[in-house]
């Protein structure tokens, strides 16, 4: 049983022998670059091939949804969090112990994470949406799989590996879902504006059941990026509005569990729920044990 754990990329260890740490920081690297370089390839020229084979945006624009995302808000997200996981990945090569094992613990799930967002990006540019949304599904799994196995996640680690990369790949699902279908039409534009609440249940059960306001600021930017679109696609719509509201509820309840730490509030729960007080000055754990 000890050998079958010491095999398992995605199990919990106290510390990591030699060997399966160095595989772990080349695939990290790795998979990291290969999403870079993607992403940014993609954001100013299109892959070579049919007529449905666009930039990354061109594609956000040429199939144009109720959940279609603003690219200067969602770039924005997407910069800030590549430079976090550049800093979770210098965890992967500190000195201290207590580091490497915090993001050696969440590794597996993390390139996981990447090689399937990579293959998102290209099934996206290139028009491929139905496996784009296989892709979505699986790697959404991965990450909830990843949340609740791994609950005293460290917090410059937790976000860019867990939080951020989470509340992307819900908000991705509609994005792409709705490319894949089409949604013109009235009565799909009816269903979306009841979808789209789907995005405040999926905040607020992070930020009501564990805490985490790590999830209520990523999934508060990402439906920022929604409602701007949408307002820009089309003023005379509910989307736009239910999405601002969305937008403001989860900024404000994330408001509300994170200004009473900084005051010295103790806000810390137990049985799963998320710990805010602070550590040391670089990291702190989100979630007690379960």
């Amino acid at each position: 049983m000890d050998r079958v754990k010491q095999l398992n990329p995605f199990a919990s260890r106290e510390s990591h022998d030699g060997r399966s740490l160095l595989f772990l920081k080349f695939m990290t690297v790795v998979s990291y670059l290969l999403v870079v370089v993607t992403s940014v390839v993609y954001s100013v020229e299109a892959p070579e091939g049919g007529h449905n084979h666009r930039k990354i945006w061109k594609q956000n624009k040429a199939h144009p949804s109720p959940f279609s995302l603003n690219p200067f808000i969602t770039d924005i997200y997407w910069i800030i969090l590549f430079v976090l996981q550049a800093h979770s990945i210098y965890f992967l090569f500190s000195s201290k112990v207590e580091f490497r094992t915090a993001a050696a613990n969440v590794g597996g799930h993390h390139v996981v994470f990447n090689l399937l967002h990579f293959a998102f990006l290209l099934l996206w540019v290139n028009g491929h949406f139905v496996w784009a949304e296989l892709i979505l599904i699986i790697n959404f799994f991965n990450l909830m799989t990843l949340y609740f196995r791994h609950p005293k996640t460290r917090m410059l680690v937790h976000i860019p590996t867990v939080s951020a990369p989470l509340a992307w790949t819900f908000v991705a699902l509609f994005w792409n879902g709705a490319a894949m279908v089409g949604a013109h039409h009235l009565a799909a534009r009816i269903v979306a504006n009841v979808a789209i609440w789907s995005l405040l249940g999926f905040g607020l059960v992070f930020l009501a059941a564990f805490q985490d306001y790590t999830m209520g600021f990523a999934m508060s930017v990402l439906t920022a990026s929604l409602a701007v679109h949408q307002f820009l696609l089309k003023v005379v719509a509910l989307q736009w509005i239910f999405a601002f509201v969305i937008m403001s509820v989860l900024f404000l309840t994330t408001l509300g569990i994170t200004v009473p730490k900084y005051f010295g509030k103790d806000v810390s729960f137990s049985h799963g729920n998320v710990i805010v007080e602070e550590e040391d000055g670089e990291t702190r754990p989100l979630l007690d044990d379960a």
